[in-house]
């Protein structure tokens, strides 16, 4: 996946969470950056504020033309792939 996006071992980067989705972005002043080992180690601040522990697979999706990554924890794709409450009446509203 970072080598779709063109990243390599020391880029700088910046992390954000928005309603229980990381985002990350190349910022040249970026407080966090790929290892020298080629990975994204996400901090636990971040993975705290979104619900994962360690072993939760995620969703990656990158946006190669504009350089950003989105990481989808569980929490976020259960929401997301949510199916819509029935009316009061029982039937399903599909």
């Amino acid at each position: 996946m970072l080598r779709s996006l063109g990243w390599s071992a020391g880029l700088r980067l910046d992390i954000r969470e928005t309603a229980g989705v990381l985002t990350v972005t190349v910022d040249p002043d970026g407080g966090y950056q790929i290892t020298n080992q080629g990975n994204l180690r996400l901090p636990a601040s971040l993975r705290h504020r979104c619900g994962l522990a360690p072993g939760d697979r995620v969703l990656l999706a990158a946006d190669p033309g504009r350089s950003r990554l989105a990481v989808y924890p569980p929490a976020a794709l259960d929401s997301a792939l949510a199916l819509p409450a029935e009316p009061a009446g029982g039937e399903p509203a599909w």
